[in-house]
């Protein structure tokens, strides 16, 4: 049976936009389906009206980033859009420790050139400006004092010059060498790598493995195209796909149920939907696949992901305490990464991030309606008494600096930390009617999350400020960014769902490409290693495709 293309890759994230490139270039004809749209420069939400319209739920008529999915003891947050989770993320490539791949059928030093040549790819630098940027200052401080190693965090990011806070803003690369076509911008050092770069210096994979793969002419990539099936046929296999219409229906509910599908073949199926797309489907369109392991679904972790703050920190000077200003809005959302010491009896690697945000935040926070209305009303209470003595008082600029205004000082002083690592991977997926649930408890991994949590305290401490750790932990509750596992790999069919090299045990042709793949927490930020994966998985797919088209042409001589 001929195909429409020798690949079809289903997501464009840290898993499928390293496969669609890699083989690409290899010279297969792929065709990459995304069903979230593309975001070009200063596309990105910004404003309140924006940013209530970036979540994504089609028949809601919306179209936007973020999907946040809530489960009984977890909730994750996950992206939509060309570039998958890169456009959102906090543009962290940490490579994993060893101790963290004990329970993976995997040795570090197999992933070595596969980090090697994405790193490559996604131009990574270590964060240049750290004695500039106060959050990274007093990050290293705290570090320091407490003896735990400290490093600039590798960051897939373009920076410009080498002045205090090198070019911000200088344009840089050709439109023509990217997929949407406009000359991209080096960092502004703004806090907004979480709500999407509109200046383009965040090097997101619609900037690396997409707009390279875009460059041959056998490749086609088309976003707004969302996946509902998946079937083997002969030679291959059968992908059927809606087309959403974002501008036609953006902000109207529709029944997406009846939207019409198209259907594309291809001789090799490359899943890269994500730790909860990827299991979805599969749970979906299980009776096509009645070869796959029972293990689809399991082990499921949120990578450890855990949040703190440190709130108003403040150092001595003398007998004085002083604000010690943080600035969490100025650089990156993540400048510098801590490596926690290994615990007996832990699963892996911990690491503290120090946390950012945009300045919108700050005037949300400090400017919030209850304070706000306080200080308007202590305000106009001054007004009516200065305007009932007959106050000859003009001149109100600092009554206004001081008292209507916030000052900023709880913002400038407090700072997000971020953590992740070691916990235990026991969440399960299953299919309640057409939804998608997760069955996860934090119990054994409780002694990590404490662990975690003792840490951040001290750390807050040494920064001289108060601790106050995740609000919805009180409820023994926990978000993650980094949702992993649900198709885990592993020795053979009982102990995972692919093998090493990302190929789904029993379905010749099937292979798997992104975070659902990972069996155990990374520890580390998890892209780096899910695109390194990929990349591994890449070299199985052309081999396999290459020795195919061998044999095809000597049975043709």
């Amino acid at each position: 049976m001929s195909t429409d293309f020798d690949a079809v890759v289903v997501g464009s994230g840290f898993g499928g936009s390293v496969v669609t490139y890699r083989l690409a270039r290899a010279g297969l004809r792929v065709c990459l389906l995304e069903r979230g749209k593309a975001y070009p420069p200063g596309s990105f939400p910004r404003s309140p009206h924006e940013v209530a319209n970036a979540f994504w739920d089609p028949s809601e008529g919306l179209y936007g980033l973020y999907q946040l999915w809530n489960f009984s003891r977890i909730s994750a947050l996950t992206a939509s859009g060309l570039g998958g989770g890169s456009l959102v993320y906090s543009n962290v490539q940490l490579r994993m420790d060893e101790p963290s791949l004990a329970r993976w059928p995997v040795r570090l030093e197999e992933l070595e050139p596969h980090y090697e040549q994405v790193e490559s790819m996604m131009d990574v630098w270590r964060y240049p400006f750290v004695d500039s940027t106060p959050k990274a200052v007093a990050f290293k401080e705290a570090a320091d004092r407490m003896q735990l190693h400290w490093e600039p965090a590798p960051l897939a990011v373009t920076f410009g010059g080498s002045e205090r806070f090198g070019m911000a803003g200088e344009p840089f690369g050709e439109p023509d060498q990217n997929l949407h076509k406009v000359r991209r911008q080096t960092c502004s050092l703004a806090g907004e790598c979480n709500f999407g770069c509109n200046s383009g210096s965040k090097n997101s994979l619609d900037y690396t493995y997409l707009s390279a793969a875009d460059r041959f002419p056998d490749t086609e990539i088309r976003p707004c195209c969302e996946v509902r099936c998946l079937r083997p046929v002969d030679g291959g296999f059968s992908v059927s796909y809606v087309e959403h219409e974002p501008g036609r229906y953006m902000g109207r509910p529709h029944d997406t149920r009846s939207l019409p599908q198209k259907t594309v073949t291809a001789r090799y199926l490359i899943l890269s939907a994500g730790a909860l797309g990827t299991p979805y489907l599969l749970l979906r369109n299980r009776s096509a696949f009645p070869g796959l392991s029972r293990m689809i679904g399991t082990r499921f972790s949120g990578n450890g992901d855990f949040l703190g703050f440190a709130l108003r920190s403040h150092y001595r000077s003398g007998d004085n305490q002083v604000d010690r200003i943080v600035d969490p809005s100025l650089g990156p959302v993540i400048t510098s990464v801590v490596r926690l010491p290994d615990q007996p009896r832990s699963h892996g690697t911990a690491y503290l991030e120090d946390g950012g945000y945009p300045d919108l935040v700050n005037w949300l926070v400090d400017n919030n309606a209850v304070i706000e209305t306080g200080r308007v009303l202590r305000f106009l209470a001054r007004r009516a008494v200065s305007y009932l003595t007959k106050d000859p008082t003009t001149d109100i600029s600092a009554e206004v600096a001081r008292r209507l205004i916030s000052n900023g000082a709880f913002t400038a002083t407090s700072l997000p930390l971020f953590g992740m690592g070691c916990e235990v991977p026991n969440g399960r997926m299953r299919l309640r009617g057409r939804l998608l649930d997760v069955d996860w408890s934090p119990k054994e991994s409780l002694p990590y999350f404490r662990h975690l949590n003792r840490i951040m305290r001290d750390f807050t401490h040494q920064l001289g400020g108060t601790y106050l750790f995740s609000p919805i932990w009180i409820l023994n509750l926990l978000a993650t960014v980094h949702p992993l596992g649900g198709a885990p790999m592993g020795g053979n069919k009982d102990e995972g769902v692919v093998d090493p090299f990302g190929r789904v045990f029993d379905c010749p042709g099937l292979f798997i490409a992104d975070g659902s793949v990972v069996p155990a927490p990374v520890g580390a930020n998890p892209s780096l290693t899910i695109a390194a994966l990929a990349n591994r998985t890449a070299d199985k797919v052309i081999e396999r495709w290459e020795s195919g088209s061998a044999r095809l042409e000597a049975g043709a001589s």
